[in-house]
C-alpha cells in the first residue's frame, strides 16, 4: 500500500504532510466552476505518469469523450496513461437500463468498482459525482446507506475521492453528514478579489492521520499544472 498519494498541486502537498493518506475516503467539494473534476483528474493523471499508479475515474454524468477532450485541452492526455487510468461511464449504463430498480443502482456501482479492482488492482478511485449518485439511488436512508457504502469502499483497500457539489450560499460541506463519514475534506471556492476579479481558492478542511494546514490558498492552473500561492491580501507566510 502507498503511504501517501500526492495531489500534484504545487505547494499544497506540503500542507498535507506530503499528500493524501492511503486508503482514505476524501470529499472533494465546492461550488460550480471550481475545477473539482479537473483537480481529481490531475491527481490520477500525475500519479500515473510519475509513479505508474493505477486508478479509475468513474463518471456518473459527463460522458467519456467530453471528459477526455476537456482534460486533453489542459495538457492531460488520457491516451498517454490509458494503461494506468481507466475511465468508466456509468451514465451510459443509466441510459441503457432505464427500468433499473433504484435499490439496484448501488449494487451496479459496487459491481463495476469491484470488477475493476479485481481486473486492474487499482489504488485510487474517483466517483464523479455524489449528488448524481443520490439522484440515481434515491436513498431511503441516506445516512445509513452512505455509511455502508463508505465502509464497503474502505474494505477494498483503495483511496477514494468523492466529488460533490456545494451551494455557494451554504456553509455545509455535505447533505447527509458525509463530511463526518469521510476521512478528509478538500474544499474549493470562488472569492471576489478587489471587487473586479474572482480568485479560485483551495483548503484542506480535515484530513485524518495528518497534521495539516487549514488555511485557504489561491489555486491556479498555469503551464499545464496546478499550483497554490498565498491568498492575495493575506499577510501570513
Amino acid at each position: 500500500m502507498v503511504d501517501r498519494f500526492k495531489t500534484y498541486i504545487e505547494g499544497f502537498d506540503d500542507k498535507l504532510g506530503g499528500g493524501i493518506p492511503g486508503e482514505s475516503i476524501v470529499l472533494l467539494v465546492g461550488e460550480p466552476g471550481t475545477m473539482k473534476s479537473s483537480v481529481a483528474f490531475n491527481i490520477l493523471f500525475n500519479n500515473a505518469t510519475q509513479n505508474n499508479i493505477k486508478s479509475v475515474y468513474l463518471t456518473l454524468e459527463q460522458n467519456i469523450s467530453s471528459l477526455t477532450r476537456h482534460m486533453k485541452s489542459m495538457g492531460m492526455d488520457h491516451d498517454q496513461v490509458s494503461s494506468y487510468l481507466e475511465i468508466v461511464d456509468i451514465g451510459l449504463v443509466r441510459q441503457q437500463l432505464t427500468d433499473i430498480e433504484k435499490d439496484t443502482w448501488i449494487q451496479v456501482l459496487k459491481m463495476y468498482i469491484k470488477n475493476l479492482k479485481d481486473r486492474l488492482d487499482y489504488d485510487i478511485l474517483v466517483i464523479d459525482s455524489l449528488p448524481v449518485l443520490d439522484v440515481l439511488a434515491k436513498f431511503d436512508d441516506p445516512r445509513g446507506e452512505l455509511f455502508h457504502l463508505f465502509e464497503w469502499l474502505r474494505g477494498l483497500g483503495i483511496t477514494t475521492f468523492l466529488i460533490s457539489e456545494m451551494d455557494p450560499d451554504s456553509r455545509s460541506y455535505a447533505k447527509y453528514d458525509e463530511d463526518f463519514l469521510a476521512d478528509g475534506i478538500i474544499y474549493l471556492r470562488m472569492m471576489e478579489s478587489g471587487g473586479v476579479s474572482v480568485q479560485r481558492q483551495i483548503r484542506c478542511v480535515k484530513m485524518r492521520a495528518t497534521d495539516h494546514n487549514t488555511d485557504f490558498y489561491t489555486l491556479m492552473f498555469d503551464g499545464g499544472r496546478f499550483k497554490t500561492t498565498r491568498v492575495i491580501g493575506d499577510s501570513k507566510k
